[in-house]
């Protein structure tokens, strides 16, 4: 699953000529790109997608986004790292019939 995530932006800085951001996401700090968002500055809020900042939202609705994630466990899902991913997904069951096609 791919969901936009809200976080709050702690700094920005440039890689080059790309605006990058380090954002908080209730506790969870990656680096994002903010190039889409050129009018987003420390302490705003900004909806995350792959590693790329598509818009600004109001504090609000960022933080209730947040709660709700954390509650339906999506958060911690949607911002694990890749081995933490492979890792839940090696401890999964696995179906001998993963298409669903032998019901």
């Amino acid at each position: 699953m791919c969901l936009a995530i809200p976080g709050k932006v702690e700094e920005i800085t440039h890689d080059g000529m790309i605006r990058i951001g380090r954002v908080n996401f209730g506790g969870i700090v990656k680096r994002v790109c903010l190039d889409y968002v050129p009018e987003v500055e420390v302490g705003d809020y900004t909806l995350v997608h792959v590693g790329f900042a598509i818009s600004k939202i109001d504090e609000e609705t960022a933080l209730q986004t947040l709660e709700d994630f954390r509650t339906l466990g999506l958060l911690e899902e949607e911002l694990a790292s890749e081995e933490e991913a492979f890792a839940r997904a090696a401890k999964a069951p696995q179906s001998s019939c993963p298409d669903g096609s032998c019901g």
